[in-house]
């Protein structure tokens, strides 16, 4: 993959100017850490990358994460890999799936402690397992690089950090719209902060601590 730019990127919601002029340059292999306060830009860049950046294989986790309720788990999953399959399989996988399939997304939940709801409908779970479900669904997805907004924000503690590995070893060229600034910096190697619209921080994580971030709050 080569680098991903940026150019004077805006966006609006009617009259309400809410983005930009924003530049920036991705380099492969680069994570990338949006933070900031709610409302203040961060899934509007994420949805402006998205559609500069999908015919390049960017893969993308929204923050109402679409899953389907009436639908199984591993059918939530597996509609990650819809477009790589014709139509008259995906709709033969939904009466009986295949033995391949069940057990590629039986790993990948049970990565994620969920292997026991491989078959339990969506819509009867909690929201850190519906998240975690979104995050299997993207996984097994792949793609040349992950769009997440806020990914880990409904799971807490051990099961964060799981997550964020798992996300991270499967797309190691990722922008990640984070609320927990400690996470952010652990796990991204770089951390944009976004203050009205705009790029008010923009620095290696190294360089940066938690209390350089709590201006954008």
């Amino acid at each position: 993959m080569s680098a991903l730019a940026l150019h004077d990127a805006v966006a609006s919601y009617g009259e309400v100017h809410v983005l930009g002029p924003l530049s920036l340059t991705l380099a492969p292999g680069e994570r990338v850490a949006l933070v900031g306060r709610s409302g203040t830009g961060k899934s509007t860049l994420l949805s402006v990358m998205y559609d500069r950046w999908r015919d390049q294989g960017a893969a993308l986790m929204p923050q109402e994460l679409g899953l389907v309720a009436t639908l199984s788990v591993f059918h939530n999953v597996y509609m990650g890999r819809l477009d790589r399959h014709p139509w008259w399989r995906n709709l033969l996988t939904l009466v009986r799936p295949r033995p391949a399939d069940v057990t590629q997304v039986t790993a990948l939940l049970s990565r994620l402690g969920l292997e026991d709801k491989l078959w339990t409908p969506c819509g009867e779970l909690s929201g850190g397992q519906r998240q975690r479900v979104a995050v299997a669904r993207v996984l097994h997805q792949r793609g040349g690089m992950l769009l997440a907004d806020e990914p880990v924000s409904a799971l807490d503690g051990p099961l964060s950090e799981v997550t964020l590995t798992a996300l991270t070893d499967a797309y190691p060229t990722a922008v990640l719209a984070m609320h927990d600034v400690d996470l952010a910096l652990r796990y991204c190697s770089r951390v944009i902060g976004i203050q009205e619209g705009a790029i008010a921080i923009d620095q290696p994580s190294h360089r940066l601590s938690a209390s350089d971030l709590l201006p954008l709050y």
